[in-house]
């Protein structure tokens, strides 16, 4: 028998979180309900055209009314659509393109639900998942962090000795320090939900508290 990979697990457990908060629960994507998050993930996986809009500004227009559409369906529909996985046809369904592609992106979007509810707590994490989200995290954290005018290092501190990479260089600097998972969940825009620590310089804290973290 074939084990899950992160990915499947994760979309297995926010597709479980899903019947269980209905579709209208919060998330911590602004305006966006739990309705709205599972038609970005379906139009995401089925549309390539319209997940364009996702990325290019000039096709966004288009990317909405496609996932406005997605959104009307019945609810039980998106739920089952979603923890089905990508339609056959999917570049999604090119071999390890579900892996590579979907692991931070289902983990990041089980936290917008997760953490949207009061009194949640972050979930215990194998060694091996922190280790595949410190992965995409240290490889992407340059593009993540381009808009932060000042120099930023991450630090990963679930692991002994603590290991580092540095996002931007610059001076002064900041170090965002904590979990794997966190940072990863930061440097995607989830300032307020990371459960980080900054230190460096004050005025490049305060820069860093500004700057736009969008994706």
């Amino acid at each position: 028998m074939t084990s899950k990979t992160w990915a499947q697990s994760e979309r297995e457990s926010l597709s479980n979180l899903f019947t269980e908060v209905g579709p209208d629960a919060p998330t911590l994507c602004e305006g966006w309900t739990t309705r709205d998050l599972a038609a970005h993930l379906i139009v995401r996986e089925s549309r390539p055209d319209a997940a364009l809009g996702i990325v290019i500004p000039a096709l966004s227009d288009w990317g909405r009314r496609a996932q406005d559409r997605a959104s009307e369906r019945p609810w039980d529909d998106l739920v089952s659509t979603v923890r089905t996985g990508p339609p056959r046809l999917s570049p999604f369904n090119l071999p390890k393109a579900d892996e590579v592609l979907n692991t931070g992106e289902y983990f990041i979007h089980l936290e917008d639900v997760r953490r949207a509810e009061p009194d949640w707590q972050p979930r215990e994490l194998p060694l091996r998942f922190r280790n595949s989200l410190w992965s995409i995290v240290s490889k992407r954290a340059k593009m993540l962090l381009r808009k932060v005018p000042t120099g930023v290092v991450l630090e990963r501190t679930d692991v002994d000795p603590p290991t580092q990479v540095t996002a931007k260089d610059g001076t002064p600097s900041v170090t965002i320090s904590g979990p794997a998972a966190e940072l990863l969940l930061f440097a995607f825009g989830r300032r307020e939900h990371a459960l980080v620590e900054i230190s460096g310089d004050p005025d490049a804290i305060r820069v860093l508290n500004n700057a736009d973290l969008s994706v």
